[in-house]
């Protein structure tokens, strides 16, 4: 196999997506998916698909996780995995490796999707900031930025999903009121994310009186988008607004003029709604800032693996 083909792996809280990447034919082969919780661990996940492989095993590989990126050692706390990045290039001989966060691999795909991979949701105006901002919900919040240095594309891992979040009217108010004594702190990804959206809902749905179902993300989102369940409605554009609150702290803490991508499991199944949720409202109300967010273009990811284009795209170094 030429040196120029290479492993890349998307490894979510969730989801595993692993692939060949050809860099002269410019293609992926052997894309497959894979649910974490059917797997000990990522080395089984890896293991798995390469028995299922029928090229020659590459040396080269990227490899981005759902972890902050932390030495050797990578913790994914959502999914309790943990493992060496050392000893995982040993154990199937990468001699060159690129290791990244999930949101690391999203900025490192954006120079490289086409119109049709994204969906506009805010025109915005040309700028000289060449900072873009990628944030995403899932099964956390995730976030990371580009910027280029002399030409080189360098993506900053960030975790969104772990700083504050304020409430901007009186549903929310109730809903931080409801939940505060409970966790202590309310944090961006307890109320964005898959099961913060499951969160939302339990909590609207007390504050009217009524007793919540026992529902999934996936329920909760269905029952929004098919209008059949107020309360699901509600959980849903709470959560856009929310959003886009965490959106606009993000960009303006990075000075990501650029432009935002919100990729992510979520977002892409709902554009529809979240055009016509208060989200780009939300993203824009930032007092004296306003202005500047405006001005900034706003597109969701729509393409099936923005991770794998990232670490297909991403530098390598020798492992």
């Amino acid at each position: 196999m030429p040196a120029a083909t290479r492993l890349v792996a998307d490894v979510g809280g969730t989801n595993t997506r692993i692939a060949l990447y050809d860099e002269q034919q410019r293609e992926f082969r052997a894309v497959t998916g894979f649910h974490n919780r059917d797997y000990r661990d990522l080395s089984d996940i890896i293991d798995h698909w390469r028995q299922q492989l029928d090229e020659t095993w590459p040396t080269a590989a990227c490899i981005a996780a759902a972890a902050p990126p932390a030495g050797d050692q990578v913790t994914m706390v959502n999914i309790g995995w943990s493992f060496s990045r050392r000893a995982m290039a040993r154990e199937f001989g990468f001699t060159r490796v690129g290791w990244l966060n999930d949101f690391q691999a999203n900025a490192h795909a954006l120079p490289h999707l086409s119109p049709s991979d994204l969906h506009l949701i805010h025109a915005g105006q040309e700028t000289r900031n060449d900072i873009l901002a990628t944030v995403g919900p899932g099964t956390g919040l995730g976030g990371a930025t580009l910027r280029q240095f002399a030409g080189v594309p360098y993506a900053a891992d960030a975790e969104p999903g772990h700083a504050g979040l304020s409430p901007g009217n009186e549903l929310e108010l109730e809903i931080f009121r409801a939940l505060l004594p409970r966790h202590g702190d309310i944090y961006a990804e307890l109320l964005v994310s898959g099961i913060g959206l499951v969160r939302l809902y339990n909590c609207i749905a007390s504050i009217h009186g009524a007793c919540p179902r026992s529902l999934e993300p996936a329920d909760v989102s269905t029952r929004a988008l098919q209008g059949s369940d107020e309360h699901c409605v509600l959980a849903l554009d709470t959560f856009c607004s929310l959003l886009g609150s965490a959106c606009g702290d993000f960009v303006l803490a990075n000075g990501a003029y650029g432009g935002l991508f919100i990729a992510g499991g979520i977002v892409p199944r709902m554009i529809d709604f979240l055009q016509r949720s208060t989200f780009l409202a939300r993203f824009q109300a930032k007092g004296a800032m306003r202005e500047h967010l405006e001005a900034i273009p706003v597109n969701v990811i729509s393409a099936d693996n923005p991770g794998l284009i990232g670490a297909a795209h991403a530098p390598l170094q020798a492992g």
